[in-house]
């Protein structure tokens, strides 16, 4: 478990909100939010490289939980994780550890469900679920410019 005690202390010290270790070693650390941060990683590095590694994250939902377990995450921290997200973890193996549990992940203007987690809500498949997540982000990013 030492890549996961890498990644919660730089978490922690650095202010990031998403890092992720593997190999002893620091892969990819970023403070941008949100499960988009966690979409940018596969595109960059696929999710082969990720496999086996560990993943400190503020907030992990369902949708940000299957995204681990599409890149065989071997274990995860979280600062706050969902009810859902917790669900798939224990589904699929994987090691987790967290201070808080929540009934859900808000948006950010705290007013309703996250849309990633809406997303994802009744999906299982972790194929499913990256094709979708990877989908609503290209629209929200076209919806921007």
């Amino acid at each position: 478990m030492q890549d996961l005690e890498i990644a919660k202390r730089r978490l922690r010290e650095k202010g990031f909100s998403l890092v992720i270790a593997k190999d002893e070693e620091v892969v990819f650390e970023t403070k941008q939010s949100g499960v988009g941060g966690f979409l940018s990683v596969i595109e960059k590095f696929g999710r082969k490289k990720l496999h086996g590694s560990s993943v400190a994250d503020k907030v992990i939902g369902r949708a940000a939980a299957l995204l681990c377990v599409y890149c065989g995450v071997k274990a995860l921290y979280a600062v706050v994780l969902s009810n859902g997200g917790k669900e798939v973890l224990e589904g699929n193996g994987v090691f987790f550890e967290f201070e808080s549990l929540a009934p859900n992940i808000l948006n950010q203007q705290k007013t309703d469900v996250c849309p990633f987690e809406k997303v994802v809500i009744v999906v299982s498949d972790v194929e499913e679920a990256y094709e979708k997540l990877k989908s609503y982000m290209k629209e929200k990013e076209t919806v921007r410019r």
